[in-house]
């Protein structure tokens, strides 16, 4: 069985939710995921925006969300999976807006695509503190047995004074 992630929120390649965004609550969307290998002994969730500033003239991978050490017989993630909804043993990393938690789309122009990467690993990495993407992808090298790959998009439709 192929592992698989998606969201009671959008439906993958649709658009996510206002509630989910810097211009509503900036919650995470819930996420459902199956197929976890049998050997897997936890998992990692990524979620990044390739498209930063403009999808017209990409320069840079923005980092909305880093969770690691997922128990590998988790199903997925509450709506609004912060810190104490997380499931128990799960940690989280450093976004790029130099937190830990989740902060939704925000993008300044045009339509972005926002990718929720989740990896299934053989090992558990234990408390590394507030990890990066870098060096969550450092720690998990040679230890993805699988990954599975939502992706949805957003487009501000007005100005907000929200984070950017």
């Amino acid at each position: 069985m192929t592992m698989t992630i998606e969201s009671p929120a959008f439906l993958h390649n649709g658009s996510i939710p206002v509630e989910n965004t810097c211009d509503g609550e900036d919650v995470s969307p819930g996420l459902q995921w199956n197929g976890v290998p049998s050997g897997a002994k936890s998992l990692a969730l990524i979620v990044d925006d390739p498209d930063a500033p403009d999808p017209a003239a990409p320069k840079m991978t923005y980092v909305h969300w880093v969770v690691y050490d997922i128990p590998a017989d988790a199903k997925g993630l509450p709506p609004g999976g912060g810190a104490f909804k997380l499931p128990v043993g799960a940690r989280q990393g450093i976004n790029d807006w130099k937190k830990a938690g989740y902060g939704g789309p925000c993008p300044p122009i045009g339509r972005h695509r926002y990718f929720f990467k989740l990896y299934a690993l053989d090992v558990t990495l234990g408390d590394r503190g507030a990890m990066t993407k870098a060096d969550l992808e450092a720690a998990m090298k040679g230890h993805v047995i699988e990954k599975a790959e939502l992706m949805g998009t957003y487009e501000r439709t007005f100005t907000s004074s929200a984070r950017r």
